[in-house]
């Protein structure tokens, strides 16, 4: 039997650490996944959750024929592709284009992400036709980044820069589970002598690497930052050419700033005033000092998009943008100077009709509620782990005409709400491409597609042909598409042929310092401390601390949320389907502090409740002083934890018009109370009594 080995990359979606692989198959078996020791972004590192992934082809439990249900209590029926199409074509022309939704996760660019080919082809389905779609930032990065862009940074330095040139770096809400290439350069910069500190919320794996480790309360970044700023201009250590030069409206932060002391600081952050204002000398006399910002977790909780706003002021006051080793560092969804591709989306080419909904999360809900939604197609993605307020969100799907998921396992959607279920590829059964901030790398496929498994392009081709849409897939093969998107000057003009010549990996022509012209996301060209932008759409114009603590009510303690280094979201029925995964993160655990505990007699490893209005989530304790008091966190992902979390809107629809990836993610913050629960209970998840 023949023995080949073929390079590709890692199916998780941790950017920017996206990792290279070897997978070696034997027949039709994979027998071997390794890290690949010659990709130029990962050089053989493959953590828990990439070696794990030798599970994930012959899982029993993987989703191998597409199935149909009448409803959410009625028995499955096994159903051909051609059968399903069918069926959901007839529904997507019984309600029109505009009652229809396409919402991808995750799941849809395990070999696309970064680059988006399969992205833009959904996008270019939904144009043509003329229905609903989203951007998957909006249960992501999406706020963050129009914190960041608004006021005008949304490039980033790279991690080699890092290493060879930062003088402090500043982890804030960074972790080595979601940043494992950033950290080993962090090292390497730390035997050169620069200094690392991490604020977080929990004491993370990253602070072992780190000089100090500042643990803060959740949703108090923004003022933090504000109040550093405020000892950055009331002891005169800002960069007054740089600022000069390349900002607008530092008279009107300096103004706003001055209520904004480490001591008015100290009573929001749990932090000591006198800490806050060391820390930020160190930053402003760093030469030069880099922030890593954290994903999606620091957005989610009561600062909303203000942290990455406020904290995003910081390297203009220091003069640290466009300095090698200076500004900010790698961050999920960011790309470096630069950077880009062709699109395929056709936007010019949509129908003319009433607006689409709007990119934001609540408005998406009460489309459904009302009924302006009536089919709708879950791609790649389990809603009910990656939206809010899941209860609500649950008593919405359910009264859809038509739900599809499309998925390799099943999850809490599949089984309790959908009503046909599409079995989809891996990533080693099609060919794709992933970019991280320098590099674009080719997966390769090395597996013929398991049972009845299609790509996703399948379908929009099959319902394309059904509905009569014309050039919805214009390229011969996803070689072809993929040669598309490549095609761009920031690629040098790329193509799948000169990959495979290059070993799989190409160096995209971009810039290793962020901003290295001084030329920022603005309308002016100049770093907003005070944004009209954000002024015109109902946003305030300078960076705002949080909302105050909540006071002393039934739920006192606020929930945070985070990543483990087995899991990324819900991806693998929330890591339940691969036996590895599922050992490393066998239930959900609850973080709790030793004095938070006592006082609720509860134990460590004991079963508790997590609770508040909206619902109440089952895990067991875990009693650690890695956590302040007042303060409880948690993975995400797990089945019932977004019942407890706020689906509140966070911007103006207004606001979701300022960036081509402004989103309108919602709050997910939650304030809850924990008490000890039945061992003899069985249920994650239980409704409130």
């Amino acid at each position: 039997m023949a023995t080949t080995t073929a390079k590709t990359m890692c199916p998780m979606n941790c950017h920017p650490t996206l990792c290279g692989m070897e997978v070696t198959v034997s027949g039709n078996t994979v027998t071997a996944i390794r890290g690949n020791s010659a990709h130029p972004d990962s050089r053989g590192f493959l953590c828990l959750r990439g070696r794990a992934a030798i599970e994930i082809p012959g899982n029993p439990r993987r989703l191998l024929a597409a199935r149909m249900r009448s409803a959410c209590d009625r028995p499955w029926q096994e159903i051909g592709w051609d059968g399903a199409l069918d069926r959901i074509a007839a529904a997507m022309r019984a309600v029109g284009p505009q009652a229809v939704g396409l919402w991808q996760g995750h799941g849809n660019a395990v070999n696309d992400y970064g680059v988006g080919v399969k992205r833009g082809q959904m996008e270019r389905f939904a144009n043509l036709y003329g229905c609903q779609s989203w951007d998957p930032a909006m249960i992501c990065w999406g706020l963050g980044g129009l914190g960041l862009g608004l006021t005008g940074a949304l490039e980033t330095t790279a991690k080699e820069e890092i290493e060879a040139a930062s003088d402090l770096i500043l982890l804030w809400g960074a972790n080595t589970v979601s940043q494992a290439h950033t950290m080993r350069h962090v090292e390497a910069a730390r035997r050169r002598g620069a200094r690392a500190i991490a604020i977080d919320v929990r004491r993370t794996e990253a602070a072992a690497i780190c000089d100090e480790t500042h643990l803060i309360r959740p949703g108090a970044d923004a003022d933090l930052a504000l109040a550093m700023m405020h000892v950055i201009l009331r002891e005169g250590l800002e960069d007054r050419a740089f600022i000069a030069d390349h900002t607008e409206g530092i008279a009107e932060l300096r103004t706003h700033l001055a209520p904004f002391t480490p001591g008015w600081a100290a009573m929001r952050c749990n932090l000591p005033a006198q800490t806050i204002a060391a820390l930020a000398r160190q930053y402003a006399r760093a030469r030069p000092g880099v922030i890593v910002i954290g994903g999606s977790s620091m957005h989610k909780g009561r600062n909303g998009w203000q942290a990455a706003r406020a904290i995003a002021c910081l390297p203009a006051l220091a003069g640290h943008y466009g300095q090698p080793g200076g500004g900010l560092g790698p961050r999920h969804g960011a790309r470096s100077h630069g950077a880009g591709f062709a699109d395929i989306a056709a936007r010019d080419r949509r129908p003319p009709g009433p607006p689409r909904l709007p990119n934001q999360m609540p408005r998406l809900v009460e489309a459904i509620e009302d009924g302006s939604l009536r089919v709708l197609f879950a791609l790649g993605s389990n809603l009910l782990s990656s939206f809010p307020d899941a209860t609500r969100l649950k008593a919405a799907l359910l009264k859809l005409d038509l739900l599809v998921a499309y998925d390799i396992f099943d999850n809490d959607l599949t089984r309790d709400l959908a009503h046909i279920v599409l079995p989809g590829t891996i990533w080693l059964e099609e060919i794709g491409v992933k970019a991280t901030n320098g590099y674009v790398h080719l997966c390769e496929p090395v597996l013929p597609a398991a049972g009845a498994a299609r790509p996703l392009y399948a379908l929009y081709q099959g319902l394309a042909a059904r509905l009569g849409i014309g050039d919805v897939y214009p390229w011969p093969d996803q070689t072809a598409a993929i040669d598309a998107v490549l095609d761009h000057p920031a690629t040098g003009r790329a193509t799948v042929a000169r990959l495979r010549a290059a070993g799989g990996s190409l160096a995209l022509n971009v810039a290793s310092t962020g901003h290295p012209t001084n030329r920022f996301s603005t309308p002016s060209g100049k770093i907003a401390f005070s944004s009209q932008a954000a002024a015109a759409h109902g946003l305030p114009p300078l960076p705002m601390p949080s909302d105050p603590p909540a006071p002393a009510s039934r739920y006192p303690l606020t929930l945070a949320q985070g990543r483990t280094i087995a899991h990324f979201h819900g991806f693998y029925d929330a890591g339940r389907a691969l036996p590895g995964l599922a050992a490393r993160d066998p239930e959900p655990q609850i973080w709790i502090a030793p004095q938070d505990a006592e006082t609720r007699g509860i134990e460590d490893g004991g079963w508790v409740f997590v609770f508040n209005d909206r619902g109440r989530w089952r895990a067991r304790a875990k009693v650690t002083g890695r956590i302040p008091a007042g303060s409880v966190w948690s993975r995400d992902g797990w089945p019932g934890f977004n019942t407890l979390t706020s689906g509140a809107a966070v911007v103006p629809d207004s606001a979701l018009e300022i960036f081509p990836f402004s989103v309108g993610q919602a709050r997910f913050g939650a304030e809850v109370e924990i008490r000890p629960a039945d061992e003899q209970c069985s249920h994650w998840a239980a409704p409130l009594s």
